[in-house]
């Protein structure tokens, strides 16, 4: 059974795509820091039939990373990765901390291109295979307080657009999705959106994402249709 690795899939927009592409009879990888919430996405993918295994990854970490990636292509046939997992902090530029730029970058930059690199290989051994690399709308223009953010996502939409181009013809397609916000946790912690419920929810986001792959680019805005 071909597996697909998905980041941040313990809630979310992760966990609902982990969900649908198990549908379609991949075997899930899912990661991400926090294992309760993983392992209540794996039993909810074996209960509607599917199959999955949770495994803890820290993205900030390249040690782990390298050594999950080595552990998983020993016990599964790698098709395909899914960057979700991203990090945001909002407010003017000025009052965003040291701190808080250098995990924006970690999680969304770094994260992505680290995972990218360790997974490669394998989808190049078997000429085929999909990186969805999940973006945001802010990877597509500025956005008032969110300069770091957005920076962020124009790194991740380069690196994107660029692998596209050197993957041409391979057989391994490279797909970005740029949705603007969900009602997801993302928001728990910021006042940047003072009320989600008016935004598209992660299942119908992640919906439009499955039945668009075939896409070199998805581009969802984030009021409901």
């Amino acid at each position: 059974m071909k597996a697909i690795i998905v980041t941040g899939a313990g809630t979310g927009l992760g966990k609902e795509l982990s969900l649908l592409l198990a549908n379609q009879g991949f075997h899930m990888i899912l990661t991400g820091r926090t294992e309760d919430k993983l392992n209540a996405v794996k039993v909810q993918i074996e209960q509607s039939g599917g199959s999955a295994t949770a495994i803890q990854l820290d993205l900030r970490n390249l040690e782990d990373i390298k050594e999950k990636a080595l552990l998983i292509s020993k016990k599964h046939e790698i098709y395909g990765l899914v960057n979700n997992a991203g990090l945001g902090y909002f407010g003017p530029f000025s009052e965003v901390s040291d701190t808080e730029i250098e995990e924006m970058f970690q999680t969304n930059v770094f994260g992505t291109i680290n995972m990218t690199k360790a997974l490669l290989p394998y989808l190049e051994q078997n000429h085929e295979g999909l990186v969805l690399n999940i973006v945001s709308t802010a990877g597509l223009r500025g956005k008032k307080n969110e300069a770091v953010y957005c920076s962020t996502k124009f790194a991740v939409r380069g690196f994107t657009e660029s692998l596209q181009k050197e993957y041409e013809g391979t057989g391994i397609t490279f797909v970005a999705a740029y949705m603007g916000g969900m009602n997801t946790p993302f928001w728990d912690d910021t006042e940047h959106v003072e009320d989600p419920t008016g935004l598209r929810s992660a299942a119908e986001v992640a919906q439009i994402i499955v039945n668009n792959l075939d896409q070199a680019e998805i581009v969802i805005e984030s009021k409901k249709s």
